[in-house]
């Protein structure tokens, strides 16, 4: 992988990360449960934010 590639994966990580962070807190901010979306989405942020560590440790490997 390129220096710039892993540039970019590390800026979209950080990126994805800033997100599921807004979601979490304004989920927080509520009383209740967060809705099902919002779940949802927290779940799929956290997915893709996995799959761009393990894509950078398996290039370092």
């Amino acid at each position: 992988m390129k220096p710039h590639e892993r540039d970019r994966l590390d800026d979209l990580s950080k990126r994805l990360r800033e997100e599921q962070k807004g979601l979490l807190l304004v989920a927080a901010q509520s009383d209740g449960l967060p809705s099902q979306s919002t779940l949802q989405r927290v779940a799929q942020l956290e997915l893709n934010i996995s799959a761009i560590e393990n894509t950078l440790a398996d290039e370092q490997a």
